[in-house]
């Protein structure tokens, strides 16, 4: 039509009502989808709980410019649908070899320890160590702990010694949340996540349990 009547792309396509956009829609190549897919499947493996858009929002930290409509597509192709939680006794994941630092401030381990007052009332503490020093770096005990108070807590310990590279923690919800998640990201802060009961772990936090008063 426009080699015809001479007219612009935008009268053109206004006349027989298609969108330009789709006009000018270039197909992704089988690779570029097929090296979306591996990024996004290796992110999910990683972040079990993650939804679609949360995973999205890590590829477009990591540079990736892509629509979430597209991650979408990849996300159900990949058959990477997050399924409705349930208490289970299979262990998680493992994307981190436990490997020790060399140095202080490398990597802290957190975990919570539950206890009771002598009223019966319960108690639950989050305990954070240092794991080449093996030192407390502190503890927080509250009756209730949610992912918020968390990254306050970290903050407050971070004062007095600055911040690590890396945090070391299971896959509890109050550390695969989005509140730990962005306190991490916004301080360059690396979360690795190891199976629940790792005897290494449980190692560097009996340091810190025994001094929670029973």
């Amino acid at each position: 039509m426009q080699a015809r009547t001479g007219i612009s792309e935008r009268r053109a396509c206004q006349l027989i009502g298609l969108s330009r956009s789709v006009l000018r829609y270039q197909p992704r190549t089988s690779e570029q989808n097929t090296g979306l897919q591996a990024q996004l499947v290796e992110l999910a493996q990683e972040r079990r709980r993650f939804g679609y858009r949360r995973l999205h929002i890590l590829l477009r930290r990591a540079g990736v410019q892509v629509n979430h409509k597209r991650i979408y597509r990849l996300y159900r192709a990949s058959c990477l649908m997050v399924k409705r939680r349930r208490r289970r006794h299979g262990v998680a994941l493992e994307r981190e070899r436990l490997s020790l630092p060399n140095a202080p401030n490398q990597v802290w381990s957190m975990d919570f320890v539950f206890d009771a007052l002598s009223t019966g009332r319960r108690i639950k503490c989050l305990t954070v160590v240092d794991d080449f020093t093996k030192e407390a770096v502190g503890i927080l005990v509250e009756h209730g702990i949610s992912g918020v108070r968390v990254t306050r807590a970290l903050d407050e310990m971070a004062r007095f010694r600055g911040y690590p590279e890396a945090i070391r923690t299971d896959q509890g919800p109050e550390f695969t949340g989005k509140a730990l998640n962005q306190w991490a990201y916004q301080r360059n802060i690396k979360l690795k996540l190891i199976q629940p009961g790792k005897p290494h772990a449980e190692c560097l936090h009996r340091v810190i349990q025994r001094q929670v008063p029973g």
